[in-house]
C-alpha cells in the first residue's frame, strides 16, 4: 500500500518566545563563543557569518549553540530565511531533534530538492521510517523530481520496513528518470530488495549495471548472506576478485560471516589468507569475523588465539567467543569468558552477551545458572529480556524435564511468543514424551507455521516414542494432505578440499563399497565393544530387523566411514549434518571414536559434537 497520507507533526512552541531570554543567558558553551561578535543582523557580512557558523554547527552537531542562534536569528527576522532556515532543518536532522526540523520545515518555502532531502534523511536513518516515504511523496505531489540523493535515503526507510510495494513504485520512477543505474541509486535498490527477501530482483538489477564500484558488489554480496544463500555470496567474491577490485573492510566481514554460515572452513581459511595478503591483518572488524568464523567451523582453540591477539576486543568481539564456546558445548569456558568481560574490560555485556552466555547453560544443562543469568539481566544491567532470552529459556528448561514450568514462562513473555519458542518447547516434549503438551504446542507452531514440516514431524516422533503408531500414521497423513515432505536428512564430509554428500542408504558415492565394507567391519568391532543398536529413533512401525539396517546407514555413518578409509590414521574428521544427529548414532560414533583412535567432530543443527575416545564433549546432553 502505498503510503501518501501527511504525517502529522507537534509544533514547537514559539522560538520567538523560547529564546527571546538569549542575551539574559550565560553562554557555558565554548564552541559558540565565536557568535558573541555578532550584533548587526540586517549586515551582510553578519548573514554569511550565520551561514558559516551554521555549517559548522552542522559539522559538529552542536545542537545547543545552533538552537542558540535559531534564536537570535528569530528575533532578527531571519529565522525563516529559506537559505539559513535550511541549514538550520540540517542541523536538526543530524542532530536528531527531527520535531524542530520538520516544524521549520513546515513553514518555509519548498522548491528546493535539498530541504526534502535532508528531512527524509533524518527520518530515514532515525525514524519514524513511514516519516521518510510519506514525505518523498508529498515532494511528488509539490511538484519536484527526486535525485540520487533521495533514491538511496528514501529506499533506506523502505528497507528498514520491509517494505518491497512501495519499494517497487521508487524502482520505477528510479527506471524513468534514468537514476537506476547510478550506482548509490542502485546499492539501495539491492538492499532495499535484499531487506524484503528479494534475492532475484537484487540480482537482476546488479547484473544490468556495467561500471559496478566496491559499494555495489558489497551490496549484492551482502544480499545473498544474509538470506540465507552463503555459497551464492562466496562466489560473488570470488567473482569480484578476479575483476581486480580490492576487497573493503566490509566486503571481508560479509564474506567471512558467509563462510561461518556455511561452515566452509577451506573458504574461510582462503579468505583469512586473502584479508592478509590485501593488508587487513591489523583489522579489527576483519578479525573479529574470523573470530566467529573459526568458532563456528569447529577450530574454536583457533578462535580464541585470534581473540587473544585483538587489539580492541569490543562487545561483539567477546560475543562471538562467547556464542562459539556455546555451540561446542564448553560452557565453563564460555562462561569463565563472561566474568572476565565483566572484571577485567571495560565494557558491559549487551543482549547478544547473554543468547550467549544462556546458550551456553542451554547447552550444558546449567539449570540453576542459566536462572541465574537470566534475572541478572534486568536486574544487574537493564537489559529487558528479548524474545530470544526467553527462547534459551524455553530450550534448557524443557531438556531438563521442566515443561510446565516452562509453559508458565511462556504465558508470562510480556511479548507474544514467537515459532523458536514453542519449537523449543516441542522438542523438550519431544526429549521427555509429553503427548498433551506436545499438542499443544504444535497447535501454536502451526498457527505461526503453517507450512514447516519439521513441527508435524516432531509431534510424529512423540507418538511414535509412545508406539501410538495410529495417532503417528494419522499426522503422517496430514502431512501428505497439505503437500509437506520431511526434510532429507543429509551429511557432509571434506577431503582433500573435496566436499562429499550422503544420504540415508546412499549408494550412488563411487567407493561405496568400501564405505559399506569399512562400516560392517566397524560394526563387528563396536559389538565386541558392547555396542547395542538402539532402534527407537526409527519411527516406523517396521521389524527390529529392518529398523537395525536403517540405523546402519544413516548419512553420518557413510560420511564418517568414506573419511576413515580416504584420510591417515589419526587424521581429525569432521562431518556436517543438516538435522540433529539420532541418539543411535551418537551412541554409535563415541565407539568409533575409541576404536580408530580419532576426534570425530560432527555439527549437526543445534551445535558441535566432539568424540574422542568414546565420549562427546556433550556429555550426553543435547
Amino acid at each position: 500500500m502505498i503510503i501518501r497520507r501527511r504525517i502529522s507533526t507537534t509544533l514547537i512552541p514559539p522560538l520567538n518566545q523560547l529564546f527571546r531570554r538569549l542575551h539574559t543567558l550565560p553562554n557555558p558553551n565554548p564552541i559558540f563563543s565565536d557568535y558573541n561578535n555578532f550584533s548587526d543582523a540586517e549586515s551582510s557580512n553578519n548573514y554569511h557569518a550565520y551561514l558559516s557558523l551554521l555549517q559548522s554547527f552542522v559539522s559538529r552537531k552542536a545542537i545547543g549553540p545552533g538552537k542558540q542562534l535559531h534564536a537570535r536569528l528569530l528575533l532578527s527576522n531571519l529565522g525563516l530565511d529559506t537559505v539559513l532556515a535550511t541549514k538550520l532543518v540540517n542541523l536538526y536532522s543530524v542532530c536528531n531533534h527531527l520535531p524542530y526540523a520538520h516544524s521549520l520545515f513546515d513553514r518555509i518555502p519548498k522548491g528546493n530538492i535539498f530541504l526534502w532531502n535532508i528531512l527524509i534523511r533524518g527520518y530515514a536513518w532515525n525514524g519514524p521510517f513511514e516519516s521518510a516515504v510519506s514525505l518523498y511523496y508529498q515532494m511528488l505531489d509539490h511538484g519536484l523530481l527526486p535525485d540520487n540523493f533521495t533514491f538511496p535515503f528514501v529506499l533506506k526507510a523502505c528497507s528498514a520496513l520491509s517494505d518491497i510495494d512501495n519499494g517497487r513504485e521508487i524502482h520505477k520512477l528510479a527506471v524513468l528518470t534514468r537514476w537506476e543505474l547510478d550506482v548509490f541509486v542502485a546499492a539501495g535498490l539491492i538492499d532495499m530488495y535484499s531487506k524484503c527477501s528479494s534475492v532475484i530482483d537484487a540480482r537482476r538489477l546488479f547484473d544490468r549495471i556495467l561500471n559496478r564500484d566496491v559499494v555495489l558488489w558489497n551490496s549484492m554480496i551482502a544480499a545473498y548472506s544474509q538470506n540465507g544463500h552463503p555459497s551464492e555470496a562466496l562466489s560473488l567474491f570470488r567473482k569480484m576478485a578476479l575483476e581486480g577490485l580490492k576487497p573493503s573492510v566490509a566486503t571481508l566481514v560479509t564474506v567471512i560471516s558467509a563462510s561461518a554460515d556455511a561452515a566452509d572452513l577451506l573458504r574461510g581459511r582462503e579468505i583469512h589468507g586473502f584479508s592478509w595478503r590485501m593488508g587487513f591483518s591489523s583489522a579489527d572488524k576483519v578479525n573479529t569475523a574470523l573470530v566467529d568464523m573459526y568458532a563456528k567451523s569447529g577450530l574454536v582453540w583457533l578462535a580464541r588465539v585470534l581473540f587473544e591477539k585483538l587489539v580492541e576486543k569490543r562487545v561483539v568481539s567477546w560475543n562471538a567467543m562467547i556464542s562459539g564456546y556455546a555451540m561446542h558445548g564448553h560452557a565453563d569456558e564460555a562462561l569463565a569468558l563472561f566474568d572476565k568481560l565483566r572484571k577485567e574490560a571495560i565494557l558491559l555485556p549487551d543482549n547478544i552477551t547473554f543468547v550467549g552466555v544462556l546458550s551456553a547453560c542451554s547447552r550444558a544443562g546449567l539449570l540453576h545458572e542459566g536462572r541465574r543469568f537470566f534475572d541478572s539481566m534486568l536486574q544487574d544491567f537493564s537489559i529487558n529480556p528479548t524474545v530470544q532470552h526467553y527462547t534459551c529459556m524455553i530450550d534448557l528448561l524443557g531438556h531438563a524435564g521442566r515443561l510446565e514450568e516452562a509453559h508458565r514462562l511462556i504465558k508470562e513473555m510480556p511479548m507474544k511468543p514467537d515459532s523458536g519458542v514453542w519449537g523449543a518447547l516441542l522438542n523438550g516434549c519431544k526429549i521427555h514424551g509429553d503427548i498433551e503438551l506436545g499438542e499443544k504446542a504444535l497447535r501454536e507452531l502451526i498457527e505461526l507455521e503453517p507450512d514447516d514440516a519439521g513441527n508435524y514431524v516432531i509431534l510424529s516422533n512423540i507418538y511414535c516414542q509412545t508406539r501410538n503408531w495410529e495417532e503417528a500414521a494419522k499426522i503422517r497423513k496430514r502431512m501428505t494432505d497439505k503437500g509437506l515432505k520431511k526434510a532429507i536428512a543429509c551429511s557432509w564430509i571434506e577431503v582433500k578440499n573435496k566436499h562429499h554428500a550422503f544420504l540415508v542408504g546412499d549408494l550412488s558415492h563411487p567407493q561405496s563399497k568400501e564405505i559399506y565394507g569399512e562400516l560392517e567391519i566397524l560394526e563387528g568391532l563396536m559389538q565386541q565393544a558392547g555396542y547395542v543398536p538402539d532402534t527407537m529413533p526409527v519411527f516406523h512401525n517396521v521389524s527390529d530387523d529392518e529398523k537395525r539396517n536403517m540405523v546402519r546407514s544413516h548419512s553420518e555413518r557413510l560420511a564418517i566411514a568414506f573419511g576413515l578409509i580416504s584420510t591417515p590414521p589419526g587424521t581429525k574428521l569432521m562431518v556436517k549434518k543438516n538435522i540433529r544427529v539420532c541418539e543411535d548414532c551418537h551412541v554409535a560414533i563415541k565407539f568409533i571414536s575409541q576404536i580408530v583412535n580419532r576426534e570425530i567432530i560432527i555439527r549437526d543443527v543445534n551445535r558441535y559434537h566432539h568424540f574422542k575416545g568414546g565420549h562427546c564433549s556433550c556429555l550426553d546432553y543435547w
